[in-house]
């Protein structure tokens, strides 16, 4: 089986074939489509590309990265009309996120008519958080009656860093408490025991949690209604701020990347600012998850600053010695390509940064709908 997976972000396609038929999947094609401002131009360009690659004989299933699958997809789904429409129901809760994946399963359909695609989900990952973890402090029946909870994100990312670091340390999944970081444009933290997500900090919509590159994070919900009727902005202008205006781009004021910020805080102090409250908030939340699982195995970092941004690695960590993170500073500034530990030798907490690898868990998911090939 050979599987095309697509992956529309904000303003980019990522594609990728895989030859799904051996125990491990291997690349045919991949390439990334950037500055996209039509997703569906955008795609059917990432098909002829991906048609084109060597090896590429021919397109046996379709895998989409969604977002936000809501309370009814806990794993992923293959597609139909019914679950398009689905899908195009929860635009509100990620309407940066699920309007491209929406774009780029139109796209595919119509230029790959008769294909069998699945649709794999985010939140999936999220949904064996316990109670106490996934729900709100509001009224219960109000909770029940809109379908209110903590949703959770990136697990497809999560899952792929679990199964990299897996394979690198040698360590039983089964038994690991993990806290893993994934930093990005967008950021969050899990707490991960046995493989499963117990906390995470995006919460409803992808908007909780770290302060990330255009996004607040947590912050009061009183804001809300309180800049409203400041400035005259109705609810969704001001929810709009907080995911679009605010974060690194809103604090610093010029700049919504962690390399310009980082080149700039010697003599920006706002730039500074915004790099200090960034990793703040990663460091309470990693001290909150170390609580939540009464200790961990691992800290894996993950995301394009987590994976290269060695400097926003070491702030995370310092002074969390007491719980025996120690970093070596020569392997952290040396970690590049593939799962690599950044701590100290004799270190009770093990550090690792472990690349990100959607992709091929959504090549998982569509042989483990469509039944095309053992790849696991």
């Amino acid at each position: 089986m050979q599987v095309l997976v697509l992956n529309c972000g904000s303003s980019s396609v990522k594609f990728r074939v895989a030859d799904a038929t051996a125990a491990r999947a291997t690349t045919l094609a991949s390439g990334v489509i950037e500055r996209v401002d039509d997703h569906e131009a955008a795609v059917r360009e990432a098909i002829g590309r991906a048609r084109a690659g060597r090896g590429v004989t021919r397109i046996d299933a379709v895998g989409h990265r969604v977002v936000h699958g809501g309370p009814r997809f806990a794993g992923a789904a293959p597609i139909d009309d019914d679950v398009v429409a689905a899908i195009e129901a929860l635009n509100p809760l990620a309407p940066l996120h699920n309007a491209p994946s929406l774009a780029g399963i139109r796209a595919a359909r119509a230029a790959l008519p008769g294909v069998p695609m699945v649709a794999a989900f985010d939140t999936a990952f999220h949904a064996t958080m316990p109670a106490r973890a996934a729900g709100y402090a509001i009224p219960r029946d109000l909770a029940a009656r809109h379908g209110v909870r903590r949703f959770g994100f990136h697990g497809l990312a999560y899952r792929s860093v679990v199964a990299g670091w897996t394979r690198a340390s040698g360590a039983r999944v089964a038994s690991s408490r993990l806290v893993a970081l994934h930093l990005g444009s967008g950021c969050s933290a899990a707490a991960i025991e046995g493989g499963r997500s117990v906390d995470t900090s995006m919460g409803f919509t992808p908007l909780e949690g770290l302060v990330m590159g255009t996004r607040s994070g947590d912050v009061d919900p009183a804001i809300v209604p309180y800049l409203g009727a400041r400035d005259g902005a109705t609810a969704g202008e001001v929810v709009a701020l907080l995911n679009q205006r605010s974060g690194l781009l809103g604090v610093s004021g010029t700049s919504a990347d962690m390399r310009d910020l980082l080149a700039r805080e010697g003599h920006d102090a706002d730039a500074r600012l915004a790099v200090e409250m960034f990793c703040h908030r990663v460091r309470k939340y990693l001290g909150a998850y170390l609580a939540v699982l009464g200790g961990a195995d691992a800290v894996l970092f993950s995301g394009g600053i987590g994976e290269h941004q060695a400097a926003v690695r070491e702030r995370v960590c310092a002074g969390f010695e007491w719980c025996g993170l120690v970093l070596d500073r020569a392997r952290n500034a040396a970690a590049g390509d593939g799962a690599r530990r950044i701590s100290a030798d004799g270190a009770r907490l093990a550090a690792w940064v472990v690349p990100a690898d959607e992709e091929s868990v959504i090549v998982e998911d569509v042989v483990a709908c469509l039944g095309g090939g053992p790849a696991r």
